[in-house]
């Protein structure tokens, strides 16, 4: 359970606010004229600091809470402009569609590749194939995996994939979390923007019906993960 005591506000005030900014393309201060509409006064500033504080803790207990994903796997990277440079948000979904993991980074090499799947691994299981781009440092990371797996002696590796046309879906998938994050136009900092993303992921994964709760709402179902 995520711990709001100190707020200044109630908690269903501060979830709704977090909500909104994570599931509609709004700026700031375009939700700071919405919450004021709705009787609730505050700054952007505020705002910005409850999606940084509580966004991330809500994604990890989704990941923990999502339903079982598949064993075929898509991955890929999309950029994310933050202090007006570009970093890359490695994704990865099920051949369903299904939401796997989600990690921001600051590089585009082996060593992140290899982060990436190690944390997508270490949450989902391991995968029996894994479709990629052209990306050499991808497949590098997945060779480093495969590498875990003849170390500890296992009868089987993960079967890599480079196939375009088969990693359509995914750069589908990236489509939802552009459109939220255009129009907050340059994350501030590094940070804001790995909780911003990662509660859009939540979102996204509500819209896919991730977590078996089809009576409840978006909101609802958001709620619930903070306990």
């Amino acid at each position: 359970m995520i711990s709001f005591k100190g707020a200044q506000y109630p908690k269903s005030v501060i979830l709704y606010a977090v909500y909104f900014y994570v599931r509609f393309p709004v700026s700031y201060r375009d939700l700071e004229e919405i919450m004021a509409e709705r009787g609730v006064d505050l700054d952007h500033a505020t705002l910005n600091r409850w999606v940084e504080k509580y966004a991330g803790t809500i994604a990890d207990e989704a990941r923990r809470r999502k339903a079982s994903t598949g064993c075929s796997w898509r991955m890929d990277e999309t950029y994310v402009k933050v202090k007006s440079r570009w970093t890359y948000l490695y994704r990865a979904i099920d051949k369903e569609g299904k939401t796997l993991d989600f990690m921001l980074s600051e590089r585009r090499d082996e060593a992140a590749a290899t982060a990436f799947f190690v944390k997508a691994i270490g949450n989902n299981g391991w995968p029996d194939k894994v479709v990629i781009d052209k990306s050499g440092s991808n497949a590098a990371g997945l060779f480093n995996m495969n590498c875990l797996l003849v170390m500890g002696n296992w009868c089987w590796l993960i079967d890599v994939l480079q196939v375009k046309y088969l990693n359509n879906r995914i750069e589908q998938d990236h489509r939802f979390i552009k459109k939220i994050t255009r129009p907050m136009q340059t994350f501030k900092s590094f940070n804001s923007a790995a909780a911003t993303l990662a509660g859009i992921e939540v979102a996204h994964m509500i819209r896919k019906g991730q977590f078996g709760r089809s009576g409840m709402s978006g909101f609802e179902q958001f709620a619930a993960l903070a306990g």
